[in-house]
């Protein structure tokens, strides 16, 4: 499956003098699934930086460490996977921070209006109930 190409690209013969392993250690590494450099036209191998980033992992884990194919396999889907989950949880903590923001701080709109204007109505007194004539405590019959 090929790949879209970045500025530098390096062919096989580089690439296996730069790193001091066969151009058939590539080949293999390739077949396995270990690595996928793009194509030019001519069908030669093109070896992006990335993929010289993987190579340098691929021969840690088998020169210094001492994995095999298979396990450089399984180690580098493992780290795959935990970048992608680590990606996941940086957006969702991200969302969830911009989410928390939002409900701390009232919303533009809402602030506008929170105030409502009172009408105040002009005072009235209570009104006294009337007094009735000749009942009064004052002379009388």
């Amino acid at each position: 499956m090929a790949r879209k190409r970045s500025k530098a690209s390096f062919m096989i013969s580089s690439v296996a003098e730069q790193f001091n392993i066969h151009p058939q250690t590539l080949r293999l590494y390739e077949r396995e699934g270990l690595l996928a450099p793009s194509r030019s036209e001519g069908n030669t191998r093109l070896y992006t930086e990335e993929d010289l980033e993987r190579l340098e992992i691929i021969l840690k884990l088998t020169r210094d460490m001492g994995v095999n194919l298979a396990g450089v396999e399984i180690i580098l889907n493992m780290r795959a996977k935990m970048e992608a989950m680590q990606q996941q949880m940086e957006e969702f903590v991200l969302t969830l921070n911009k989410e928390l923001a939002d409900r701390i701080k009232p919303p533009e709109r809402a602030s506008q209006n929170a105030l409502i204007p009172v009408i105040r109505m002009p005072s009235v007194e209570p009104s006294r109930p009337a007094r009735k004539a000749g009942k009064s405590g004052k002379g009388g019959k």
